[in-house]
């Protein structure tokens, strides 16, 4: 393949091979011999029978053999199109890396596909992207719980959490909505947490997420917005659990939180009651079995709504499950200076899982419905295997404030994800697209929605097995 083919096409960003020609598996096991099938897809994209092409497997990561020619990156095969017109071949890919397949005919016929190898400890892990930070018409979003669910399948998410402000009863509802369809989107029950304020002296604004979280807790105290909609009975705060903690009163809250404090070594300069606070809730979530998300503390309300001293001394102690990297504003101060804040963290030695969010408040016609998300590397779509796996680092934040997405994390999870960007999820979304759609009639009473929705099943399950050899 000549030099200038290469250069041109990844300058233009072609990817119509995408949709000519399918590759399988696209993800294996380094270090083992896998079997690759190459299909085109239409007679247009058709291999010539009886024709030898060169087939070139080319490691991204041991430079150009014309410069590097000690490196092991001069890999040529001579392949010939099986009788079902598909080109097979097979190659032991070593290190964690993606492998460019170039193809040629030595005439006019170039073609470029990808494969990506990992590790040991990511076989078995299938990405699915998803958001854990959304609201919806119960608290101050724009559309039903239910919907806002359908729109966000529509747009290629395998899960969502309905985190609305001082209500987790709206997560229950979603879930309910599809009780009876046959779907696999997962909807993770959840809430964002604003607990009573008895100022000047008993005050938390710090935004904490309950991802997950098997009971409300919100509705541990008196006076909720939780309890005042949906009421008191436990059916509304808890999703797992059979007998949620006790409630308390606002009286009793505040007493609870000040005791709670004398136990923890806060600092001169540091307000007790708000990091005590933010604290006790962290461990609330986490004996739900769920994941507490410290979120956009560098989101603007005013002024910071967290002050940068407050967030420094958050993040030396981390009590939170998960820091939410990227939010749902597209402005520099929010996002950009909490990327800083992580990668600095880091090179001091502090390591804690991150996530990216919308906080999205209307799902559809919003520039910001879809600013951010999160890849979770999990061994299965379930709430279990996302919240352990990020739990275990396993997750990249991933930001579309530009049409360019940028992704935050560990460079090897970073790397990875750029494969699967442009390699695998314009093809999962398409599937998702259509169960999404039919998602929505399905809630809004479209006859037959629930038979396509049948119909549809299984087929996520399929492309991933196909796509990623473990």
């Amino acid at each position: 393949m000549n030099r200038s083919f290469v250069k041109n096409k990844l300058e233009l960003g072609y990817k119509d091979e995408l949709h000519n020609y399918d590759i399988f598996p696209k993800v294996v096991a380094s270090g083992k011999a896998t079997a690759i099938t190459i299909k085109p897809l239409g007679w247009h994209a058709a291999f010539q029978a009886g024709e030898s092409y060169n087939l070139a497997v080319c490691p991204l990561d041991e430079g150009v053999a014309w410069d590097y020619p000690n490196r092991s990156n001069d890999h040529i095969l001579e392949v010939v199109p099986d009788a079902d017109g598909c080109i097979r071949f097979s190659f032991d890919f070593f290190g964690e890396q993606e492998f460019f397949i170039r193809l040629n005919d030595g005439k006019s016929f170039n073609l470029e596909l990808s494969v990506f190898a990992v590790g040991a400890d990511l076989v078995g892990r299938y990405p699915f992207r998803g958001d854990l930070h959304m609201h919806t018409r119960r608290s101050d979003g724009s559309q039903a719980p239910e919907i806002v669910a359908a729109n966000y399948r529509k747009t290629g998410y395998d899960f969502t959490v309905i985190s609305d402000h001082m209500r987790y009863y709206p997560s229950l509802d979603a879930i309910a909505a599809y009780a009876d369809a046959r779907v696999e989107f997962v909807i993770i029950p959840g809430e964002e947490v604003h607990l009573p304020k008895d100022f000047p002296n008993h005050v938390n604004d710090v935004h904490i997420l309950n991802f997950g979280g098997a009971y409300s807790i919100n509705a541990l105290v008196e006076g909720s917005e939780n309890q005042k909609d949906a009421g008191g009975d436990a059916p509304e705060r808890r999703a797992i659990l059979p007998n949620p903690p006790p409630v308390r009163s606002k009286e009793e809250f505040w007493a609870e939180i000040d005791a709670y404090a004398e136990g923890l070594a806060i600092p001169e300069g540091i307000e007790r009651f708000t990091y005590a606070c933010c604290h006790w809730i962290f461990n609330e979530i986490k004996k739900g079995g769920g994941l507490g998300i410290f979120c956009h503390p560098y989101w603007i309300s005013n002024v910071y709504q967290v002050p940068p001293a407050f967030v420094d001394y958050m993040m030396e102690t981390h009590p939170f499950g998960a820091f939410e990297v990227l939010g749902g504003e597209n402005y520099y101060e929010q996002n950009g200076l909490q990327t800083i804040q992580y990668y600095e963290d880091r090179a001091k030695g502090r390591k804690y899982p991150i996530v990216g969010s919308t906080d999205s408040h209307r799902s559809v016609n919003n520039r910001n419905s879809h600013i951010c998300s999160t890849f979770v590397f999990a061994p299965e779509n379930t709430r279990e295997a996302l919240i352990q796996s990020i739990q275990d680092f396993y997750s990249v934040a991933v930001d579309t404030i530009s049409a360019e997405p940028r992704f935050v994390g560990e460079m090897r999870l970073a790397r990875y994800a750029c494969f699967l960007e442009k390699e695998f999820f314009p093809l999962h979304d398409e599937l998702c697209f259509e169960e999404g759609r039919a998602m929505k009639d399905y809630v809004c009473g479209v006859p037959g929605a629930k038979e396509e929705l049948a119909f549809l099943h299984g087929r996520m399950k399929a492309q991933r097995e196909k796509y990623f050899a473990f």
